[in-house]
């Protein structure tokens, strides 16, 4: 994973501009006091939302890593 992130860095990789719009997106939605399902009204519950959208932005950045490892197979 660091030599992913590393190669990302350096500019060797490009990740796609939609995966960093949706982790943009995670992140301001993340702090946003603004929410679907409210923390504060159901407890627990409440985060399933944003776990939900962060599992999303660590599956399209699993897939940018693993396009990154098949460029080395060519």
């Amino acid at each position: 994973m660091w030599s992913f992130l590393q190669a990302v860095r350096r500019g060797e990789h490009r990740i796609a501009p939609m995966t960093w719009v949706v982790a943009a997106a995670a992140v301001v939605y993340t702090i946003s006091p603004i929410d679907l399902i409210p923390e504060l009204l159901l407890g627990p519950l409440g985060f399933a939302d944003d776990l939900g959208l962060w599992g999303i932005v660590i599956a399209l950045f699993a897939r940018e890593r693993a396009r990154w490892l098949a460029s080395f197979a060519k």
